[in-house]
């Protein structure tokens, strides 16, 4: 049920990114959609902050630091969150 969750809030923000770069393409009609572009611009930089303050669990990501970057700047904690949980479900307990 989590990871279903997860992917809907990942297709979310990915629906919020495409209507605000239609939106400024001039490809959605004149009078909708008029604040996704903020709506967008908010997320990105809500997760550039969440990049700055939880480097070190995007870097526990498996692939390229790169990619995991674009990940963390795409989705902020719908990223990073599930490699701290498996982190932490990995170390013993004391």
């Amino acid at each position: 049920m989590k990871l279903a969750i997860n992917y809907f809030l990942r297709v979310l923000c990915l629906l919020a990114y495409t209507l605000a770069l239609g939106k400024l393409a001039g490809l959605v009609p004149e009078g909708s959609f008029d604040r996704s572009p903020t709506v967008a611009l908010v997320l990105l930089a809500l997760h550039v902050g969440e990049l700055l303050l939880m480097f070190k669990h995007v870097r526990l990501y498996k692939g390229p630091l790169a990619l995991s970057v674009l990940l963390t700047l795409l989705f902020g904690l719908l990223h990073w969150k599930p490699l701290a949980d498996e982190k932490a479900a990995s170390q013993p307990t004391a």
